[in-house]
C-alpha cells in the first residue's frame, strides 16, 4: 500500500538563494567555499524560488488534525560542514524540516527512492535528469522574476504531453507535424495515452486533496497544455481512466501560456520544453523537465 504522506525532495540552492555563496566556489574552488559558508552559518540565507511552495506544503499539516499529511526533505551536494548553514536557515523560517542527506559534493539523487519522494526539486540539472531516469517526478526550478505569491493556497500547474502523459503523442506533432498529429489524437481519442514522468506526483496530490472536505481544501490543479479541440478529448479520457481529477483545464491551441498561467495563480509551473519555461518564468515559477521528444537531442 502507497505511503499516504506526500514526500517532497528539493536542493539547497533551490530551497535558499545560495547564489552569492555558489559565485564563491566556482571562482575560488570548495575550500574558499567552505570557509565562507563556515564564517557565515549563523547568517540566514534569503528565501529561494522554491520558498514559498515549500512554507505553503508544510502549512497544511497545520490545517490538518493527526500524523502530518506533507513531508519535506533536504538533498543537498553540501557536507554536513558547510550544511550546518542550511539547517540554520531552516530553523531561523521556522521550517519543519527534520531529514537531510548532505552528499559531499555527489549528485544527491540516489537517496530519493531510499527516502520515498514523490517530487525532487533541483537548480542542478545533472541531478533531475538522473532523477528522472530513476523513476522519480523531477524538475529544474529556474530563477523567476516574478512577484511572490501572497495566497495562502499551493497551486500547481502542468503541462500535458511529456509530463502528465507520455510523449507519444509529442513525438507524431514532431515528427510529421500538426495536421498528423490532430488526425492521430482524433482517431486515438478513446485510447487512453500513457503515463508521463508526472502521473504519480499529480495522483499524490489528489490523496492529499482527499484530506479535505468541501471548499477548505488549500491545494489546487491545473493542466496547461497547447493542445485545442478535437485534441482535447483524449486528454480527457485519460485523466478519467486513472482516476484523477484536475481542477482545472486550459486548451490553449498554442497561445503563449505566461498570461495564462498568472491569471491562474501558478506557485509552480511544469513544462518540458525549456522555451515554454522561459516564457513562463516571468509571470510564475516555473521548473522544467526534462523528459520526452523534446529533450533527447539536449
Amino acid at each position: 500500500m502507497r505511503d499516504t504522506r506526500l514526500v517532497i525532495a528539493i536542493s539547497s540552492r533551490a530551497l535558499f538563494d545560495m547564489a552569492e555563496s555558489h559565485q564563491v566556489f566556482e571562482e575560488e574552488g570548495l575550500s574558499a567555499y567552505s570557509k565562507y559558508q563556515i564564517e557565515k552559518e549563523d547568517v540566514p540565507l534569503e528565501p529561494g524560488d522554491g520558498f514559498t511552495m515549500v512554507t505553503k506544503l508544510l502549512n497544511i499539516n497545520k490545517m490538518l488534525d493527526g500524523l502530518p499529511k506533507v513531508e519535506v526533505i533536504l538533498l543537498s551536494r553540501n557536507s554536513a560542514d558547510t550544511g550546518l548553514r542550511v539547517f540554520n536557515s531552516i530553523h531561523h523560517y521556522g521550517l519543519d524540516i527534520s531529514r537531510a542527506a548532505f552528499s559531499g559534493g555527489r549528485s544527491p539523487y540516489r537517496y530519493i527512492s531510499a527516502f520515498k519522494c514523490d517530487l525532487f526539486l533541483s537548480s542542478d540539472a545533472s541531478d533531475v535528469k538522473q532523477a528522472l531516469e530513476s523513476g522519480v517526478a523531477a524538475a529544474t526550478l529556474l530563477s523567476s522574476s516574478k512577484d511572490k505569491q501572497s495566497r495562502d493556497d499551493l497551486r500547481f500547474a502542468f503541462d500535458g504531453d511529456a509530463v502528465l502523459f507520455s510523449d507519444e503523442a509529442e513525438k507524431v506533432y514532431q515528427h510529421q507535424g500538426l495536421e498528423a498529429f490532430t488526425k492521430s489524437e482524433t482517431t486515438s481519442a478513446k485510447t487512453p495515452l500513457s503515463g508521463g514522468p508526472f502521473k504519480s506526483f499529480l495522483s499524490a496530490l489528489q490523496s492529499l486533496q482527499g484530506e479535505f472536505k468541501g471548499d477548505t481544501c488549500p491545494l489546487r490543479t491545473a493542466l496547461v497544455t497547447a493542445r485545442s479541440a478535437p485534441a482535447h478529448e483524449r486528454v480527457i479520457r485519460t485523466l478519467r481512466a486513472w482516476g484523477i481529477r484536475i481542477d482545472e483545464s486550459l486548451f490553449l491551441g498554442g497561445l503563449d501560456k505566461g498570461e495564462f498561467l498568472k491569471a491562474y495563480g501558478a506557485d509552480v509551473f511544469f513544462d518540458d520544453q525549456q522555451l515554454h519555461c522561459e516564457s513562463a518564468k516571468s509571470h510564475v515559477a516555473a521548473a522544467h523537465v526534462p523528459h520526452g521528444v523534446s529533450n533527447s537531442n539536449k
